[in-house]
């Protein structure tokens, strides 16, 4: 296999997560691969025309086999062999599946592989909101990602607290992490009741948002 010099690779377990922000790596130097399992007979157009977009960049890895982690230890094997042949790459896995943090760890700490597992390709650090931004644009960038959840939304104030401060470089502090909740509050982009955070997503992120 040959030597990788792009940006890093990023492994999507689409079994446990189906981002609708690929369009995010478009023009950044990653290889892409989203590993689909055997049950899975449909991906959504989102998904496809943002593969598209990557070009030669993504491909698709399809699982013809089924059992428990079946997918997951496809996507360990493509860890393990992607980073034997490009150890100076960075590697990304984007899931919510806990099960792979001990291979990271193995990776990181026993053969000096530069890897993470990230929930959201939001997540990925040289895509996230670069510190020094204007709250205007953090407050763009974080609906966007919100858009990009689906369903899968930060439902508490503090997982909604927990998921931008994971989008913003710099480290924030609890005053300003309460400041942009409550701008995103102000402009009825959010709704809080009782610690309940409802979405109103399709309102404007400009300052002032929309009545």
């Amino acid at each position: 296999m040959a030597g990788n010099k792009s940006g890093g690779y990023v492994l999507v377990d689409f079994e446990n997560v189906q981002p609708r922000n690929l369009e995010l790596l478009a023009e950044r130097p990653f290889e892409v691969r989203v590993f689909v399992g055997a049950n899975q007979t449909k991906v959504p157009v989102a998904l496809a025309a943002a593969m598209q977009k990557l070009g030669k960049h993504a491909e698709y890895v399809f699982i013809s086999g089924s059992g428990r982690n079946a997918l997951d230890f496809h996507i360990a094997f493509y860890l393990g062999e992607l980073s034997a042949a490009n150890p100076d790459t960075e590697f990304f896995v984007v899931s919510r599946d806990r099960g792979f943090d001990p291979v990271i760890r193995h990776l990181n700490e026993e053969r000096n592989i530069r890897a993470r597992r990230v929930a959201d390709v939001a997540e990925i650090p040289s895509l996230r909101i670069a510190a020094g931004t204007s709250q205007d644009e953090q407050i763009q960038a974080i609906v966007r990602n919100l858009k990009s959840r689906g369903r899968s939304v930060p439902r508490k104030v503090s997982t909604l607290k927990n998921t931008i401060r994971s989008l913003i470089a710099e480290k924030m502090t609890d005053e300003q992490l309460d400041r942009l909740v409550a701008t995103l509050e102000k402009r009825r982009i959010i709704e809080i009741k009782q610690n309940n955070v409802r979405y109103r997503l399709s309102r404007s992120a400009r300052r002032g948002g929309g009545k």
